[in-house]
């Protein structure tokens, strides 16, 4: 370790292994990449913390989440002086910790009898951890916490409060509080934590969590076999039974430990990047009803009767030359259907057609992949091959506009509830932005060109 660098932020992705019961369309698998992120130094309180935050809230709204995940977060000081304060034997401390951390997956009642039962803790002060444990929110919750008499007298629950009070302005400012709950229930299993802890989770992942009955019986667990031993879900929805698909805290005596050092503060965040990944193409398949693009191609070039080898090369030449990612099947006389196919099994939005009058005529045809029935253009619009290149950008990036404003509109549906005033103007601005035939592009004859064969997707 170089002594001489003393602050440093830092990233780093590489497969991780796990124990986990697979379940490969929500993402869970034994062997996944992870993506980290952490801020080791030392610094004023809070800052880094905020930082890691606000980088959370970017990388999912930058994959086009729209407010549907929630960052839980807790604080280890705050959770340790609850159990101080409720009389939690300081021996028991962290196996009652690991107790309280599945209120995500089960319910209080289930809980509490792990305490008591399994773990030892006597039934009355596992009754005064429930009356604390359920409840979220986020100043309002500090605020009840910090005029609780009994609380504001621990010393541990008066660092981790002032660290959230400090949080709760740093994450104003940063404008990510929105997206942030105050969860007492959240205690991460790991011992190495030493303040804030948060993890990421989907809507619907988990269910909600409400006060149990200290009294209520609670009924034993089904015994699951072995194939759903470690997960009972059959939700075909990929955002339920997910779990965490982010998560972190502060660890300030880890690096230490193999530094030689007595502390370097640290702070940081663990993406699970399949998981993540899995759940985004999911949301998408599901939500555009629409492929999910498996790579880059933004037209696939095509030919009809005699299959126009060369010509197809050609014209994947030229685009190529202005920068454009094009693809051709890899067949001499190959069938429309199969380079229909083909091409919508990556989610290509353009396709360039070619026939005996497009090759005679040194003109191509374009067609927007997926339009409706009806469209003036679903047919496709003929182009110069001068012009190719030049008319495929324009559309490509009138495409790209318009799905952007289509996400900001599904972005402010989430927001406001309710469709108001500012998505009608958005959802007005795509009606606006609706491809219209640019001067480079020719209508077609009527009767002079072979008709593509019908297929509904395309």
């Amino acid at each position: 370790m170089n002594k001489q660098i003393q602050n440093i932020k830092r990233y780093h992705i590489a497969k991780v292994y796990r124990r986990d019961q697979p379940a490969m369309t929500k993402g869970r698998m034994r062997e996944f990449y992870q993506c980290d992120f952490d801020i080791a130094g030392t610094y004023d309180p809070m800052l880094p913390d905020a930082e890691v935050i606000r980088i959370i809230t970017e990388v999912f709204e930058g994959l086009g989440w729209n407010g549907g995940y929630t960052i839980k977060l807790n604080h280890r000081k705050i959770l340790d002086g609850i159990f101080q304060v409720c009389g939690v034997p300081e021996d028991k401390i962290r196996t009652i910790s690991s107790a309280v951390d599945k209120l995500d997956k089960l319910p209080w009642a289930d809980v509490r009898k792990e305490m008591t039962e399994e773990k030892g803790l006597d039934g009355e002060v596992a009754d005064r951890i429930g009356e604390w444990v359920v409840l979220k929110g986020k100043q309002d919750l500090l605020q009840k916490l910090q005029s609780t008499e009994s609380l504001a007298a621990n010393e541990s629950m008066k660092k981790g409060m002032e660290d959230l009070a400090l949080l709760f302005e740093y994450l104003e400012a940063f404008g990510c509080l929105d997206r942030v709950s105050f969860d007492l229930s959240l205690a991460r299993g790991l011992d190495y934590y030493t303040g804030l802890i948060y993890e990421v989770v989907t809507q619907g992942s988990a269910p909600e969590v409400t006060p149990g009955q200290e009294n209520a019986e609670s009924k034993p667990s089904k015994k699951k076999g072995k194939k759903g031993s470690e997960d009972d879900d059959r939700s075909d929805d990929p955002t339920v039974g997910v779990g965490s698909v982010a998560a972190g805290g502060r660890y300030d005596n880890l690096v230490g430990m193999f530094s030689g050092k007595s502390q370097i503060p640290c702070v940081g965040i663990s993406f699970g990047v399949d998981r993540i990944f899995s759940i985004t193409k999911a949301k998408m398949a599901a939500e555009k009803n629409a492929a999910v693009r498996n790579n880059d191609v933004d037209v696939y070039v095509m030919a009809f009767g005699q299959g126009y080898l060369k010509e197809r090369m050609s014209v994947c030449a030229k685009l190529w030359e202005s920068g454009i990612k094009a693809e051709f099947l890899y067949k001499v006389k190959p069938k429309l259907p199969a380079q229909f196919k083909a091409a919508e099994a990556n989610g290509v939005p353009f396709a360039i057609f070619l026939g005996e009058d497009e090759v005679k005529s040194g003109k191509v045809k374009i067609k927007e992949m997926g339009l409706q029935e009806g469209h003036p253009e679903k047919e496709g619009i003929l182009v110069s091959m001068s012009d190719m290149a030049k008319e495929i950008k324009v559309r490509l990036q009138r495409k790209r506009e318009l799905d952007e404003m289509t996400r900001q509109a599904e972005g402010l549906r989430v927001v406001h509830g309710i469709k108001g005033d500012e998505v009608k103007d958005a959802e007005k601005k795509v009606e606006d932005a609706k491809p219209e035939t640019t001067p480079a592009a020719v209508e077609a004859t009527p009767g002079t060109e072979e008709p593509a064969p019908s297929n509904p997707t395309a």
